[in-house]
């Protein structure tokens, strides 16, 4: 299997497919790779796909530290320069947002040429300013101490909530199999930085073309995340997939990948 292996020994499974310019799939918090299974078949026919595990995830290495948003995106910067990669494509899946937006908050843009947020907010939290966040501190404690006690429990119950319509068990099987990958004490690590993180003074200077998709029948993110992200990232445009829920290249896997397609096709004119 393919390894990158990051400066402080850490070894990240990735899949590098197809060739043009590059597109790195980042997925969200305790997912993996394998939930763009749609998309590599798709986009490697026309790009340079890069899919990878982030650290503690999937197949990564499983380390003990480095469980932060931010230390995420500095392994992303590594993986950008260690494959040579420029004009990249980041598309960022819920906390894979957050982590787009802090590799550019301490990287820049110079190597990328544009970005797809793929339903997330500019912060899960609900703070006294910002009413539209996913997580209190009640509800985010209370996934903490279940993590813990009751990950396979937590996840079963979670996952569903990702999906407008019922996830048949052959679904849900594969989808438990690569979530409980990721170990609880990393589990609920990484969901407390990526619930507190707040990249809402980040978003007035991203300049990249930057394309939001949003599944009008969320039951995580309110389809008002897109509306706010919108109105705060200056270069950028909102695609509502109306029959999705916070998964819409799984549940419109065909229409997401062809806006997706048309997105960096314009982006790179």
């Amino acid at each position: 299997m393919p390894f990158l292996q990051l400066k402080d020994g850490t070894e990240l499974y990735y899949q590098d497919q197809g060739s043009g310019k590059p597109l790195l799939m980042i997925h969200g918090v305790w997912m993996s790779s394998r939930f763009f299974k749609e998309q590599v078949p798709f986009f490697q026919q026309k790009y340079r796909v890069i899919n990878l595990d982030l650290r503690g995830h999937g197949q990564s290495s499983k380390t003990e530290d480095g469980h932060t948003v931010a230390q995420y995106a500095r392994d992303a910067a590594e993986v950008i320069d260690l494959l040579q990669l420029e004009d990249v494509t980041l598309l960022g899946w819920s906390m894979g947002a957050f982590v787009i937006w802090e590799y550019l908050h301490q990287f820049g843009e110079e190597k990328v040429k544009a970005t797809v947020i793929v339903d997330e907010l500019a912060s899960d939290f609900k703070w006294d300013d910002f009413e539209i966040g996913a997580f209190d501190l009640p509800a985010l404690t209370g996934m903490m101490r279940e993590i813990q006690t009751n990950q396979e429990g937590l996840l079963r119950g979670f996952i569903p909530l990702m999906f407008k319509e019922e996830v048949e068990e052959e679904e849900l099987a594969w989808m438990i199999e690569e979530t409980t990958k990721v170990p609880a004490s990393v589990a609920s690590a990484i969901l407390f930085d990526q619930s507190i993180i707040d990249c809402r003074p980040y978003l007035p200077s991203i300049t990249v073309p930057t394309l939001l998709c949003f599944g009008r029948e969320e039951k995580l993110i309110p389809l008002a995340a897109g509306e706010h992200l919108k109105n705060e990232i200056p270069n950028s445009q909102l695609e509502v997939f109306e029959s999705s829920c916070h998964c819409p290249f799984l549940e419109e896997s065909e229409r997401f990948n062809k806006v997706v397609d048309s997105f960096i096709a314009s982006s790179h004119k």
